[in-house]
This record gives C-alpha cells, structure tokens and sequence, in this order.
C-alpha cells in the first residue's frame, strides 16, 4: 500500500502547520523538536464515511500527550495502518513494533507514542472510528493498543479497503457507504477479538436479564432477538455472543422455552380431557406453524405431540 502521486506531491508542512492540520479531525499531536528542519505531509479524506488521514512526518518521534487528549477531549479509536517502513508504538503500557502493512487500535483517550528509525520519514495511514458506535457494534470494547498483524486476511482486507478509498468527495451512493462501514467494523471485530469468549459477572447478570425477558414473552410470536437486545440495552451481536459462550442460540433457547410449555399445556389438557387442539396449544405458545412445531416437539421428546395424551413426554 503506498501514498498516490496526489499525496505526494502534497505540500510540506512545518511544525505547527503540521500541529495545525491535523487537530481539526484528529486531535492534537506533538512531533519531537529536533535539530533537523521538521517536515510532513497530511492529506484528509474520506473512506466509507469516516474521517481518513495519510501522513508522513520525519521526527523521530511524535506524542499525543495528556495535555493534548485534555486539549481536544476526543472519544475516537484511530485505526492505524503502518504504510511503509516500521514504528514503535507505545500505548496504554504495551510496547509493539510495526512494518509495512500491520494494523494497530489507537485509543483518543489515552497517550500515545510513535518512534520511528531516524533515517526514515515514517508514513501511516489512519482511520477514526467512532468508540461507541464500534463498541455496540462488535458487542465488546477492543483496548488501544491491539495488533493486527499483516498476514491476517482481515487486516490485508481492511488495508486494501482504505487504500482503495483515495476520494477526497463525498461518494455518490450513501447507503454503499452505510454498508461498506458495516464491513470495516466486522473486519475490526475479526481482528481484534478477545481471544476467548467475555465471561464476567456482569455478562452473567445480562444473560440473566435476557433470559428473563425471553420468559416473559416468548409465547409472543412477534418477539425477535432485535427487541429482547433492545430492551435489554445491548447490540445483537452482544446478545448473539452472550448465547453463544453458553454453546447455545436465541433461536434454541426460545424453541426449548415454547415446547416445555406445549408439552405441560398438552399433558394437563389430557388429565382435565379437555380436548383442546393440538394446533391451538402450539399457536399459544408462540410457534406459526404447526408442523414446524410438530417436528421440533418429536426432536425434543422423541414421540409426536399427540401421543403426549397419556403423559408428559420423555
């Protein structure tokens, strides 16, 4: 991936122009000062609806500092490309070394340290994501300071995509753009995934709220994982994770929570004889379709529903 001759044909920028340049969109930066003349290049864009960055700068060392966050009070993850060359890259305690093509998850929030070799003239590309947005999106916060190395498909994905991108226009087509920004964040969740599935207390107690809500409703047949995540406060994709640690999905669980209940609506109808329809104690319980129902009630129990006459199936 390399800068395009409209970068680099780009005008140099001094110290403070380069400060200057790049706090609009992406906060302030502080290049070391050095006994040799400071020169860099900055060009902003735009890559699917978010605010792009291509740079070169030959300090060998630049700081986002503590007074710089308080300066701009920014809430980004800058996701940042090594273009070419290598860096050094400080943040939130972690030391990583970086070439050509790595992927690295700036916080905004927190310091931030680039060290290049003093012979090269480092170049990055950066993209800023949104915190919250991305968060929800991906069902867990990533931590500033994760790498994506180059021989992932993902971060090889993700670089092609950005360096792809090179408009400085808005594009044409809007909704291309809402959908190719859906696919930036999946690649940045198969990046920077926790390597094992979240399990905490608080995970816990959501899952239990979850599963409390399904309780209540699930002889609704309108009800839909979209609502359960909304009223619990969560994204789908946190939901989806939440069933999946517990080797289990929305759709089992909800499934096992409206057989058990056919099969008591069905055995307590045979001991009162009453003789309602199998049909209607299946609509109750909140499935459409009466065959569907038929055919997960004989998985579960091993016998078809109408045999459950004599008992509670087994």
């Amino acid at each position: 991936m390399h800068p395009n001759d409209d970068f680099l044909s780009a005008q140099e920028l001094d110290y403070d122009g380069f400060r200057t340049a790049m706090s609009k969109d992406w906060g302030w930066f502080t290049p070391a000062r050095e006994t040799n003349i400071f020169a860099s290049k900055v060009r902003t864009r735009r890559v699917y609806g978010f605010a792009a960055v291509d740079l070169t700068c030959n300090a060998t060392r630049l700081d986002r500092t503590e007074l710089d966050i308080r300066r701009d009070n920014m809430e980004y993850y800058y996701v940042t490309v090594q273009d070419t060359g290598g860096s050094t890259i400080i943040h939130n305690d972690r030391v990583v070394n970086i070439t050509a093509g790595d992927v690295i998850l700036l916080d905004s929030t927190r310091p931030v340290t680039f060290i290049s070799p003093a012979q090269d003239s480092a170049k990055w590309l950066g993209l800023q994501v949104p915190r919250q947005t991305l968060a929800s999106h991906l069902g867990f916060e990533p931590q500033g300071g994760a790498c994506g190395r180059r021989q992932a498909q993902a971060a090889r994905l993700l670089c092609q995509l950005a360096a792809d991108s090179v408009s400085d226009t808005e594009p044409a087509c809007a909704s291309a753009d809402n959908f190719m920004g859906l696919v930036v964040y999946d690649l940045l969740g198969a990046l920077f995934a926790p390597p094992t599935p979240l399990c905490s207390r608080h995970n816990d107690k959501l899952f239990m709220r979850v599963c409390g809500i399904i309780k209540d409703r699930f002889a609704d047949p309108d009800i839909s994982p979209h609502e359960v995540a909304a009223e619990t406060g969560i994204s789908l994709r946190y939901l989806q994770k939440l069933f999946t640690v517990r080797g289990s999905t929305y759709s089992k669980y909800i499934s096992s929570l409206r057989l058990d209940h056919a099969a008591h609506l069905i055995e307590r109808h045979a001991l009162m004889k009453t003789g309602q329809p199998l049909s209607d104690i299946a609509y109750a319980c909140g499935f459409r379709d009466y065959t569907y129902f038929a055919r997960g009630f004989r998985r579960r129990f091993g016998s078809a529903p109408g045999a459950a006459g004599a008992g509670r199936p087994r």
